[in-house]
């Protein structure tokens, strides 16, 4: 299998999709992963496996729809699969086992079958001490944008996921890359105050523009930095509720082709309107609540 993906936006050719079967029962409030999980739990509105299978449903039927090819993992029963984005990155033509949360180390397992279609050489598995997921990392070009949390309460915070060490060991691997850590405000309770992942408060669309949320970030100067990338004619600010809504979180099919969750009014008037991108979108709204969306449910394995 032949592995490429240096941006976000590239015509996608391949990738992996997760699954909505057999996701298990309802976690408990002190088994919950993330602060959307744990607020729907709360409030027993968890997604039940109908509204899920409905939903990634839509989501592939888009896919299909340009000619995507999708691979899906193993079927792991009682586990949910539902965000492959966690499990494994690919970078250039190399691809970077997540060292995920040891109670998710099943997912991993049942990818098994996709490892074996690549080269050894470019399948990473990282050090234990090393600890980074897919949602942190957002490539642009020659660019890799990497979301951590580098503080000493790191081992205590459910919803912390990528560490320094990542930093350092990715620096390893890409020694061309310029990486940028951005350090994320974090909630294992409050979805409204925490941002799990890097691509919940920033993702780039098209060719040179970006959606961000300003205060995901504990250092206010993150943002602005980012700013000064793209320029602030090609930046969409989202508000704190649309970033509870999760509006960073769309996936980009090419350049001019995004999928985003049908309740984005705002966003989606904006890509299409402002921006003049084809907005394919899909009910996502039940997903959302186990705190991921459509970036999250990918693994991308081939743009151009």
């Amino acid at each position: 299998m032949e592995l490429h993906v240096t941006n976000e936006t590239g015509r996608l050719r391949e990738v992996v999709l997760g699954l909505p079967q057999s996701n298990g029962p309802v976690p408990s409030l002190e088994d919950t992963i993330d602060s959307k999980s744990y607020e729907s739990v709360l409030h027993e509105v968890y997604p039940s496996e109908q509204d899920i299978i409905t939903e990634m449903s839509a989501f592939e039927a888009v896919l299909h729809k340009y000619g995507v090819k999708v691979y899906r993992p193993a079927l792991v029963k009682d586990c949910n699969q539902v965000f492959s984005r966690d499990v494994g990155f690919v970078i250039d033509d190399k691809i970077i086992v997540s060292n995920i949360i040891p109670d998710r180390q099943d997912e991993i397992d049942a990818y098994e079958d996709i490892y074996r279609q690549i080269h050894y050489k470019n399948i990473y598995n990282l050090p234990e001490t090393v600890h980074v997921e897919g949602g942190d990392v957002v490539l642009y070009g020659d660019t890799i944008f990497l979301g951590q949390y580098d503080f000493r309460d790191y081992p205590s915070v459910k919803t912390a996921r990528t560490n320094r060490l990542a930093l350092d060991y990715l620096s390893m691997i890409f020694p061309n890359k310029i990486i940028i850590p951005l350090n994320l405000r974090k909630s294992d309770t409050n979805p409204y105050e925490g941002i799990l992942h890097l691509d919940c408060t920033f993702m780039p669309v098209g060719r040179d523009k970006a959606i961000l949320y300003r205060d995901g970030f504990i250092n206010p100067r993150d943002a602005d930095y980012l700013t000064d990338i793209f320029g602030p004619e090609n930046i969409f600010e989202i508000t704190r509720e649309e970033m509870y809504w999760m509006n960073s979180n769309v996936f980009s099919i090419s350049e001019d082709i995004v999928v985003t969750e049908e309740h984005f009014d705002r966003l989606n008037w904006h890509l299409r309107e402002m921006w003049g991108m084809t907005v394919e979108t899909v009910p996502y709204r039940e997903i959302s609540k186990m705190g991921g969306l459509l970036r999250c449910s990918t693994l991308p394995l081939r743009r151009d």
